[in-house]
């Protein structure tokens, strides 16, 4: 988790708080910021986004940090721009100073969601010979502005969020060898307790009786116990029209069973279980945020494992609605776990559904790294999440769901199979798939499996788990409170 203190005052003397200045490319200052032009002579500084800048301004014993915000003048370069400040002080900054006067609020709440989200570290691990003196030493940061009532609401529900979306990567960081999905099920009661929310866990003996065939067959070949979870949010405890169901697959390692992933694509695959981390820390910020629509959030969890007792290529299970899956690659099984979790959220009564899965290597290769691909089978529903992540600053790319591919998906012994025609549309035969078992509730998929993870420190990410889909579900779900 982070560890960052945010607060907003108004302009006053801080003397003792180190002053961070914002610049847009071109050397224009930003909320206040000291004139840059004599300071930056010589030194390369631009004001691109990324570049920083310490210096002391003219008649001055204290130096003050200038960070470049780049061309565009928006949310992500303020998000970027609140991250990048808070590296470049480590470790020898305890507090520090930022002006916002005269710019809109959403770009001071974005500097501070930044801010909070580059100062992440899972460290918790390491040992006592761990060198620490290049630790985040930064503790507070102060926002100045001349609108510091409208402004503190704004930074913190956008403080909140970005400490959900920690929360998030501390559960997709950790080693599978202790998240396991008893460990997660535990975690969830916790976060439900401490939230006023109500949690139900299925165990194995629970999950076969209720026929979650999916998941048992996922989990034949693990030690671990799969479980099933539901978390549910009521505002106020009033029963409402709007009912969401969160939805996340929550494979906690992925060897890919007997169709085994070769060393290197087992390598992080501890965060297989992105999608389930990114809605439990998404219920456990929804009191905060006082949303005001019932959400319930169902996270399926399993190892996926290969032993003597594993699901076999050319094996049959029948999911939870009744429908028969023939199993010809063990590899792909988080549709499968996603498909009895997907038909509980619809016997329950959701009014739409929004699930997340890191599902398929194929919406990497169409879409790379940052950005997730939406499908769904309601128009409108796909636009309110699009328009959500777009908000969030989270992109996605919708991808279509044409029925003639369904014959991708047609099995010769059963209802469907679990894997499409090879090299060919992978991320939308899985959708297909998915979409069996929502029956005609609105609902919209995210594949994530690209954003989910950072391979390196870049703008507010740290290399490991980014708790991606947090912010976009966050947004999504306010605006349906309005």
């Amino acid at each position: 988790m982070s560890g960052l203190e945010v607060s907003v005052q108004s302009y006053i003397d801080i003397a003792s708080a180190f002053e961070i200045n914002l610049v847009k490319e071109g050397l224009v200052p930003a909320g206040g910021g000291l004139p840059v032009a004599q300071l930056a002579a010589g030194s390369g500084f631009k004001g691109k986004t990324g570049q920083t800048l310490i210096a002391f301004s003219e008649g001055s014993t204290q130096a003050a940090l200038f960070v470049g915000l780049g061309e565009v003048y928006d949310q992500e370069s303020f998000r970027t721009a609140g991250a990048t400040a808070i590296r470049a002080l480590a470790p020898d900054v305890t507090a520090a100073a930022v002006g916002m006067r005269g710019l809109p609020s959403e770009l001071g709440a974005a500097f501070a969601e930044g801010a909070v989200l580059g100062s992440y570290r899972y460290d918790i691990l390491r040992g006592a010979g761990f060198d620490k003196s290049s630790l985040q030493q930064l503790r507070e940061l102060v926002i100045l502005s001349d609108n510091a009532d409208e402004l503190s609401a704004a930074v913190l529900r956008s403080v909140q969020i970005a400490n959900a979306t920690c929360l998030a990567r501390d559960l997709v960081n950790e080693p599978a060898a202790t998240m396991t999905p008893t460990r997660f099920g535990q975690i969830a009661e916790e976060i439900a307790g401490a939230n006023g929310m109500v949690c139900r866990i299925w165990d194995e003996a629970q999950i076969e009786r209720e026929g979650l065939g999916g998941l048992l067959a996922v989990s034949k070949g693990s030690a671990q116990e799969p479980r099933m979870i539901k978390v549910s949010y009521r505002p106020n405890g009033k029963t409402l029209n709007v009912q969401v169901a969160l939805v996340g697959k929550g494979i906690t390692f992925d060897s890919g069973g007997l169709s085994l992933k070769s060393g290197d694509g087992m390598m992080t695959m501890k965060t297989d279980m992105s999608g389930a981390a990114a809605v439990l820390a998404t219920m456990s910020v929804l009191a905060a945020l006082e949303v005001q629509v019932a959400v319930d959030g169902y996270m399926a969890l399993t190892e996926n494992m290969p032993s003597g007792s594993a699901t076999k290529p050319g094996d049959v299970f029948v999911a939870r609605n009744g429908k028969s899956v023939e199993v010809l690659n063990t590899d792909a099984e988080g549709r499968l776990v996603l498909a009895d979790a997907l038909s509980l959220a619809t016997e329950d009564g959701a009014t739409e559904i929004v699930d997340l899965a890191t599902l398929t290597g194929a919406c990497v290769v169409a879409l790379g790294r940052e950005i997730a691909g939406v499908m769904g089978n309601d128009a409108s529903a796909v636009k309110e999440v699009l328009d959500a992540g777009e908000s969030a600053g989270e992109p996605l790319w919708q991808l279509p769901l044409p029925a003639r591919y369904k014959k991708h998906i047609e099995s010769e012994v059963a209802d469907m199979k679990n894997v499409g025609a090879p090299g060919a549309a992978g991320a939308l035969s899985a959708g297909l798939l998915l979409q069996e078992f929502v029956g005609e509730t609105p609902w919209v998929h995210l594949d994530i499996a690209g954003p989910a993870r950072s391979d390196s420190d870049e703008r507010y990410f740290r290399k490991g788990g980014t708790g991606f889909g947090v912010r976009t579900l966050c947004a999504y779900l306010e605006k349906k409170s309005r």
